[in-house]
């Protein structure tokens, strides 16, 4: 953690916010130490980057792709309820959850998931997660990047739904 607290000065929130959820993630990094360093270290520069990425709903997340961070951005700039990032629902890992109100939205790569078995493989999923009650949108890198809005906008729009269902 101390570490992270010396590049907070020299690194971008987002490769920070990256960097610690990696190290959560490997179990390199607890709460307990985050905190200790924190309480160790008034007035240092940087705390505030920190502060803010451990003060998100779910901690620092920890997405795999230029397209995740970029979906994730535009989740915040807009205020919306901030999901889980590379959650599981079930057997499954999906890209982003909002648990609440079940609901997932997968990043599609055409590096990824381009190929018949992953095409097979995505609808097979979707049909399971549908089949549990989870509404379930795709976007792709396209999408994220010439058409930010919409995103947003199908994204607020299935969240008020599944709120309303509630």
């Amino acid at each position: 953690m101390r570490t992270f607290l010396d590049l907070a000065d020299i690194m971008g929130e987002y490769e920070l916010e990256r960097g610690m959820a990696a190290a959560r993630a490997d179990a390199l990094l607890t709460d307990r130490e985050v905190h200790a360093v924190l309480e160790r270290s008034p007035g240092r520069r940087g705390l505030g980057i920190l502060r803010r990425i451990l003060a998100r709903e779910h901690g620092p997340a920890l997405t795999e792709s230029e397209a995740e961070v970029r979906f994730l951005r535009l989740i915040r700039a807009a205020t919306l309820p901030e999901p889980e990032a590379n959650a599981r629902v079930g057997h499954y890992r999906v890209d982003f959850l909002w648990r609440a109100e079940r609901m997932v939205v997968e990043i599609d790569g055409f590096r990824f998931h381009s190929g018949r078995r992953a095409f097979e493989n995505d609808r097979e999923r979707d049909g399971v997660l549908r089949g549990a009650g989870y509404v379930i949108e795709r976007f792709t890198w396209r999408q994220l990047t010439e058409r930010p809005q919409v995103v947003v906008a199908r994204v607020a729009l299935a969240l008020g739904r599944a709120a309303a269902a509630r």
